[in-house]
């Protein structure tokens, strides 16, 4: 007697079975209610949502979506976009090769939490629903209704995760063993299943990189761009449902395949996109915040070196950051300098990050004998030696070098071949002020950072760390020299750092010793760091790019909560270490670390006379 498997319906598939999901409709009606409700919901933006324009954003105009009403309208678009794919739309497919129903539900679930986020919002300042004009209504109750048809979807098994871009050729060998595997136990499982996607060209691959490119520059400079509150939270709220439901529906992991592919296109237009931000911004308000976040994000990605790649926490990382600002600030002509000299800035910079450097491996030199948590409070104890040593080292408790509390002022804007990079200038029909000129100068120090990551990872001695990493004790015996290693890491760690502190030091005009605290309000400071490689995915370079832009801006945006703002801010880290601890952008190791569950099983056939 043998057990046969019956094959399971297909969620992309409609049906008329019994009801699934959460709501007890059938899976056919729900996925028509979904679909119909983001189409409603798409005519609704177009439609007046109160009779005022007090609230911000002018949402009385008929036929020209305006504020939030553009945040719905993207949401009704991918609800729309998904629940006509779960249809097997013609062309639809490409879009989602994990299946459409789970990322429906997200994109339901965004969309609704938006509009019915601006409804309440409405009602709460000027003063109750009856502000609300019909488009308001009309939003509320379409965005429901796609809501509760979602809902009534049933739960697809996880996809098999995609092609990590940062893998070596070894992980790329077991995953695609891996997914053979599964796709094989899967046909056995539930038979026949759909033809894979058929494979694009490479001038279309190349096209849609550069499409991501273009999508992303934009969702970045909408999200800085956000001129007040309620903005910036409905804007949280779609791009974070937006971005889980087109990773639920595999878009992400077919991206990152063609990414892959394609790693030297994808890194020059990442970076071709990041310098087109200064010229989308009318003023320098929001390049002072872009620059910001380089210098940020390139510290972060030296960090990911010591922690990602060798393993190494460092909670003391910031002090390097300070080492390399301190030292440009005393060579490049500041009054508050006690050295009277003025060095050209490639020269200040190569002496920044030798500097930090030689201060990495004296530091490291005894201390990286230790492990985990010993080594954890060293690098703890070092950070707040070198806070504490600046501020002391005033003329009075120590010998007169930085100032004290009062730090090193009046640094002077760089002079490099007789472009001045305090001064406005006029580039491509565009007016370029002081702060888009530095964020220029980080993007290109960010580039350098970047190649010297990813060259060093790809390298003998990357994968030595990450030998370290993985296991020490393992990696010693097969011949590495652990103490060497780690040496290495931290003091090319201390290096980059040490190169964006020099540019630090020159866009902030003044080096104090509160800058660099192990954990204060405004970034950076050695929390914040490792908490932007953590949340971007260790390991990656996109990672703690990704980690780094968040962790600045949503403080700098949420500054309105007052004594609620760190409070806020924690919240959204626990719940996003909860439902994705991996990171944002992870490395596959560490994906499959946390959800080896998502490994299809195996399905055995029980045989019997």
């Amino acid at each position: 007697m043998t057990t046969q498997t019956t094959a399971p319906e297909s969620a992309d598939t409609p049906t008329t079975g019994a009801p699934t999901g959460l709501i007890g409709i059938p899976a056919h009606i729900g996925r028509a209610l979904a679909t119909a409700g983001g189409i409603l919901t798409i005519i609704s933006t177009f439609l007046a949502w109160t009779w005022t324009a007090e609230f911000p954003g002018d949402l009385t105009v008929y036929g020209y979506p305006g504020g939030l009403q553009v945040l719905v309208l993207i949401g009704g678009a991918l609800t729309t976009l998904f629940g006509l794919a779960s249809y097997g739309v013609k062309g639809l497919g490409w879009l989602t090769p994990a299946g459409a129903d789970s990322a429906l539900k997200l994109s339901a679930l965004g969309a609704f939490a938006t509009a019915w986020y601006t409804v309440i919002a409405i009602s709460s300042k000027l003063g109750g629903v009856v502000n609300l004009e019909p488009g308001g209504y009309i939003a509320a109750l379409a965005t429901l209704t796609a809501l509760v048809g979602a809902l009534a979807l049933p739960y697809d098994k996880p996809e098999p995760d995609p092609i990590d871009p940062d893998d070596s050729g070894w992980e790329h060998f077991r995953h695609n063993t891996r997914h053979n595997l599964s796709v094989v136990r899967a046909a056995i499982a539930t038979g026949p299943t759909k033809a894979p996607a058929r494979q694009l060209p490479a001038y279309a691959e190349i096209l849609v990189i550069v499409a991501v490119m273009a999508i992303g520059l934009t969702v970045f400079t909408y999200g800085i761009g956000t001129e007040y509150d309620e903005l910036f939270i409905g804007f949280l709220i779609t791009a974070g449902f937006g971005f889980a439901a087109i990773a639920k529906a595999g878009l992400v992991g077919r991206i990152s395949t063609i990414t892959a592919k394609h790693r030297n296109i994808t890194m020059i237009g990442a970076f071709v996109a990041a310098a087109a931000f200064p010229f989308t911004q009318s003023d320098d308000r929001y390049a002072t915040i872009g620059v910001y976040i380089l210098i940020f994000a390139t510290v972060a990605l030296g960090l990911n070196i010591v922690v990602g790649l060798a393993g190494l926490l460092d909670l003391g990382y910031v002090a390097f950051l300070g080492v390399g600002a301190y030292t440009a600030a005393m060579v490049s002509g500041s009054p508050s300098s006690p050295f009277d000299i003025h060095l050209p800035f490639w020269l200040s910079a190569l002496l920044g990050a030798a500097v930090a450097m030689v201060f990495g491996v004296i530091i490291g030199a005894p201390t990286l004998r230790l492990r985990g948590d010993y080594l954890a409070i060293v690098t703890l104890g070092f950070g707040e030696i070198f806070r504490i040593t600046v501020l002391n080292t005033d003329g009075t408790s120590g010998p007169d070098i930085t100032n004290g509390s009062n730090g090193i002022s009046s640094v002077p804007n760089l002079n490099i071949l007789g472009f001045d990079f305090g001064a406005e200038h006029n580039m491509l029909g565009v007016t370029i002020g002081r702060f888009s000129n530095y964020f220029l100068l980080m993007l290109l120090i960010t580039l350098i950072v970047v190649v010297v990551f990813r060259r060093s990872a790809d390298s003998r001695i990357g994968r030595a760390w990450v030998a370290i990493r993985e296991d020490e004790t393992a990696a010693e015996a097969m011949g590495i020299n652990g103490f060497r290693v780690k040496l290495i890491a931290f003091a090319l760690g201390a290096t980059l750092a040490g190169l964006a502190g020099t540019v630090q030091a020159h866009v902030t005009y003044t080096v104090t010793p509160e800058q660099y605290q192990f954990a204060h309000v405004v970034p950076p400071n050695s929390a914040f760091l490792l908490a932007a490689v953590v949340l971007g995915g260790m390991g990656t370079i996109s990672g703690p790019l990704v980690g780094a832009a968040l962790l600045y801006l949503i403080p700098a945006k949420l500054q309105f909560l007052g004594d609620y703002q760190l409070f806020a801010f924690g919240l959204a880290l626990v719940l996003l270490m909860r439902f994705r601890p991996e990171g944002l952008i992870p490395n596959r190791r560490r994906q499959l670390e946390f959800h080896e569950e998502a490994e299809p099983p195996t399905v055995l056939s029980k045989a019997g006379a």
